[in-house]
């Protein structure tokens, strides 16, 4: 764990920080090679990258102050306290805009754009971990288990280290996707996203300390369903176009 990197003339540079600019740049490197492998405006991944970055930590704080209406304090509107699935609704739509902005296929924009997004989101995971910003699992005593006592959120209890977790599944899932890229239909690789993300995210949950809002399931878990259900839909259509018969001649 180690929240401030180092300084820069007096001024602290915080891993939470370089980790969320290491993940845009990382995605914005990714996606612009696929643009090129497309014949599409590298430039413009790098802007559909900087836009939906910027929108989503946006749209993650809000989700989060509004999760925490009845607690709100001076902190809650600082650096950290951001919620995923807010970011990814927000970065989205970003994208769906963007997409008709520059005038490209939406399905196949998603389809390149979800392995550099699950990378992104394994360095930023890396980050929350060096940081210690609260996103831990339960009390553990196995010998993995990390307590955060300089933490943006201290505690001196090991506890899993969720962020590492997820950060494990999602840059796994990241390398596999970028794989399947040019095998699989975009369609198929958006659905595989969805299905192996909400899983990730589900699993971890079951060992994190948020609390129970619906038939014993935590909030991220409920949207983690929706996205699972979501994506295996996604994968189902596109296996029905694969093995759509051919019309019959009249």
């Amino acid at each position: 764990m180690r929240p401030i990197l180092f300084e820069v003339f007096g001024f602290p540079i915080h891993s939470y920080g370089v980790s969320k600019a290491a993940a845009a740049l990382v995605a914005g490197y990714l996606l612009a090679r696929e643009f090129r492998r497309l014949n599409w405006e590298p430039d413009r991944a790098w802007s559909i990258v900087a836009t939906a970055t910027v929108v989503g930590f946006a749209g993650g704080k809000l989700y989060f102050l509004a999760e925490h209406a009845d607690n709100l304090s001076a902190h809650s509107f600082g650096g950290s306290g951001f919620t995923w699935y807010g970011g990814l609704i927000a970065g989205a739509a970003t994208v769906m805009v963007m997409a008709r902005r520059y005038r490209l296929p939406l399905a196949q924009l998603a389809g390149v754009a979800a392995a550099p997004l699950s990378v992104a989101y394994g360095i930023g995971r890396i980050g929350c971990f060096l940081a210690g910003d609260g996103s831990y699992g339960q009390p553990s005593d196995l010998p993995w288990a990390t307590a955060f006592p300089n933490g943006m959120v201290p505690t001196v209890v090991p506890v899993h280290p969720a962020s590492l977790y997820e950060a494990a599944a999602a840059l796994a899932v990241g390398g596999l996707l970028w794989a399947l890229r040019t095998r699989w239909s975009p369609l198929a690789v958006v659905g595989l996203y969805a299905v192996l993300s909400g899983t990730a995210r589900f699993l971890v949950e079951e060992i994190r300390i948020n609390p129970e809002v619906l038939v014993g399931l935590t909030q991220p878990q409920l949207w983690s369903a929706l996205l699972v259900v979501g994506g295996a839909a996604l994968l189902v259509a596109s296996s029905a176009r694969r093995v759509r018969p051919a019309p019959v001649p009249g």
